[in-house]
């Protein structure tokens, strides 16, 4: 859990952090607008063994434009390792190529998520954190005051070294709790999906499904992802596209990912929009103001989890919270060494 806490504060800021490692990636957006057209085809013709699937990232910023290949042969076997490619915001030149994992911000995200062990991982980090949410509510029990609440607050600055861990300890965990119980528990949640879902569907309704529709024909030439993007905001004018996949041939559709304004998640928001890759009609889509109060619940809990519902305040209060794990297994190891020590013949 101090693992956790660490590389979780680290990660708070990575997209942020990975630009700043990597200015190759920097790009001046005002020169021209962001063309997703000009980018596929750049992408195709520079990566001409990679013809399935890309998805691009519509950051609202200026600047580069991130794009994705999620099955790539270099990183075939490995439970997750995209393909990411930053392009200039023209779409005509790739600025940048790496593979997830394969640089610090990434090789950090997986390890804060699955120890580096792939789903395994992610199943241990998540028992693991309902271990830590049983310390809390039990620091919480064993603090809670019988009698006066001035003395349960109070920090002794003179008293003997156990006595002044104990307050460090014990006030820790109070100023801490608040964030670090809805970090945990959002953790957990995220950690064990199928759990999750089902412990909520029988109090709060099954989740809204994800479906996958087709494109009506097998064959045709592909439309660009300007018509599907327009065919998107017709469907739905008030959302904010968040997300373009792109697809291979056959009968795969385009995937728009939007933001309605009720959505907590800016950057992975709850609505889809799937358009028929070759006449560009509309074929399915999932409104996410008209979600079940399950998926709902489950559409908090990665803004929560990394402090982005609550902007940049919150993101920086959840990065200090993210310390907070090693504090307190210091000054509790510290105090049960010191008191062991003086308990021993």
């Amino acid at each position: 859990m101090v693992l956790a806490g660490l590389t979780g504060s680290a990660l708070v800021f990575y997209v942020e952090i990975d630009a700043w490692l990597h200015p190759e990636q920097s790009a001046d957006g005002s020169a021209s607008p962001v063309s997703y057209d000009q980018a596929i085809s750049t992408l195709r013709t520079v990566f001409p063994d990679k013809q399935g699937q890309w998805r691009f990232e519509v950051t609202g910023r200026p600047g580069a434009i991130p794009a994705r290949y999620y099955s790539p042969p270099e990183t075939a076997g490995r439970d997750f390792a995209p393909m990411m490619v930053w392009l200039s915001p023209d779409g005509t030149r790739v600025l940048r190529r790496d593979f997830w994992g394969d640089y610090a911000m990434t090789w950090i995200y997986d390890l804060h998520y699955r120890l580096q062990f792939g789903k395994t991982g992610g199943v241990i980090f998540g028992y693991a954190g309902l271990g830590l949410l049983a310390l809390l509510i039990s620091g919480l029990w064993a603090w809670w005051p019988r009698g006066s609440w001035a003395k349960a607050l109070r920090f002794k600055r003179h008293a003997p070294q156990s006595r002044r861990l104990r307050d460090i300890h014990k006030l820790a965990g109070l100023l801490s709790l608040p964030l670090l119980a809805t970090l945990t528990i959002t953790g957990v949640m995220l950690a064990l999906p199928d759990e999750s879902s089902a412990v909520l569907a029988p109090l709060l309704g099954e989740p809204t499904p994800i479906p996958s529709p087709r494109s009506k024909r097998e064959s045709g030439e592909q439309i660009e992802p300007s018509i599907a993007i327009a065919a998107a905001r017709q469907a739905m004018p008030q959302a904010r596209i968040a997300w373009i996949e792109v697809p291979g041939s056959g009968r795969n559709a385009f995937r728009l990912r939007l933001r309605q304004s009720s959505d907590p998640s800016s950057r992975f928001p709850h609505s889809f929009i799937w358009i028929d890759q070759h006449d560009g009609e509309v074929i399915d889509q999932v409104d996410s103001r008209r979600m079940p109060a399950s998926s709902i619940v489950i559409s908090w809990l990665h803004p929560l989890h990394d402090g982005s519902v609550g902007g940049f305040f919150v993101r920086w209060l959840v990065l200090i919270t993210g310390a907070f794990p090693l504090l307190l297994f210091w000054s509790g190891l510290s105090r049960w060494y010191l008191i062991s020590r003086k308990l021993s013949p």
